[in-house]
């Protein structure tokens, strides 16, 4: 399938260009040169880096410590955590679906790395490589079960949601005696874990979490995948119209799988950085971050209806969590109002990406 051919593919130059099969453009289409503004305009994540630009300028100049080196790591630390699942959940709403059991998968990622190791006093690689497996068959049955019930994905993963957060409690109370796991920092295993999962860089004076790292890697494998491969091809076209995509051949319950194992492979990552960086993990935490990583996605140009969006906006958007959230504190405010900036940023964020999304239609 070419991607002259398949549906919401978008232009090479215009990632989330979402079209029907019956109003994708021909090859002498695609050749047509528009203009810079044009194809800016078209861009998913200009709203938000256009948001992220205003919001740098506003803090940097009513927080003095904002523009610190130390400062700007922490921001890009937070932003990182958030970012790592902000990627892949993108992906997954671009493809027209949501989970609502992320932020409770990634402690359940944690818990059983630990667990697992500290019980059968166990390499805590073995423990590691055990949370990855049970982490993707988390990740396929959301999926599996999406696409052989046709149950919505809200109804599916808050399901997930919800037996996961009994689980992570109830057997952490069984197994340690208390809701937080046993230490396992003096294990064989441990330093060179945390050194893939939780190490610091260092470059100059400036300290980066390896975090940052796997961001950005997600990022650059997510759009790679989106704008290159013909699975980016499915994910547009399934997002835009599963009966329209399932018609010129694009495999529906295979990509959806796909980006629900996407989805929990970040979790383990993430897991993964939480464990080894607090070294013990609380069964209850993760709780609400789900919708944290979905206004991420939304802030940085995803639809809720799906077949438009780009894992770089989803980047952004994460990063403009990284600087409200820190931004605050550096600026010495309360921080009881972080949510509310955070809500009035989501709602700002999204009429900023309708509006550029019609005038990008407009200019077609």
């Amino acid at each position: 399938m070419t991607a002259a051919t398949d549906p919401g593919r978008p232009d090479s130059d215009e990632p989330g260009d979402r079209r029907q099969p019956q109003d994708a453009p021909g090859a002498g289409d695609r050749l047509v040169h528009r203009p810079l503004p044009v194809r800016l305009l078209r861009r998913p994540e200009l709203g938000a880096v256009v948001g992220a630009l205003a919001l740098f300028v506003f803090f940097a100049f009513v927080a003095d410590s904002f523009l610190r080196a130390s400062s700007l790591s922490t921001v890009l630390y937070f932003s990182s955590t958030i970012g790592i699942m902000a990627v892949p959940v993108a992906l997954l709403m671009i493809g027209g679906e949501f989970d609502l059991s992320t932020g409770v998968m990634v402690t359940s990622s944690a818990l059983i790395s630990s667990m697992f190791s500290y019980q059968m006093t166990a390499n805590t690689w073995v423990g590691v490589g055990v949370s990855l497996l049970v982490t993707l068959g988390i990740g396929f049955f959301n999926g599996f079960m999406l696409t052989r019930t046709g149950l919505p994905s809200f109804i599916i993963t808050l399901a997930t949601f919800l037996m996961l957060t009994g689980l992570n409690l109830g057997l952490t109370k069984v197994i340690s005696g208390t809701v937080t796991t046993k230490t396992i920092s003096d294990m064989e295993g441990f330093e060179t874990a945390r050194a893939v999962f939780a190490s610091t860089l260092t470059l100059g004076s400036v300290h980066i979490q390896i975090t940052v790292v796997w961001w950005l890697l997600l990022v650059a494998v997510a759009t790679w995948i989106l704008l290159r491969t013909s699975a980016g091809n499915w994910i547009f076209a399934v997002g835009g119209g599963v009966d329209a995509a399932r018609a010129v051949g694009v495999p529906v319950a295979r990509t959806k799988i796909g980006l629900y194992l996407g989805v929990a492979f970040a979790a383990w990552v993430s897991g993964q950085h939480l464990l080894f960086n607090y070294d013990t993990v609380q069964s209850g935490e993760g709780v609400g971050n789900e919708l944290i990583y979905i206004a991420a996605a939304v802030i940085g140009g995803c639809l809720l209806t799906g077949g438009y969006g780009s894992a770089i906006g989803a980047a952004v958007g994460a990063f403009i969590f990284g600087m409200a959230n820190k931004g605050i504190i550096y600026a010495q405010w309360n921080p009881d109002w972080f949510k509310f900036f955070l809500g009035a940023m989501l709602l700002l964020a999204t009429l900023l990406n309708a509006w550029i999304r019609k005038r990008a239609e407009a200019t077609r």
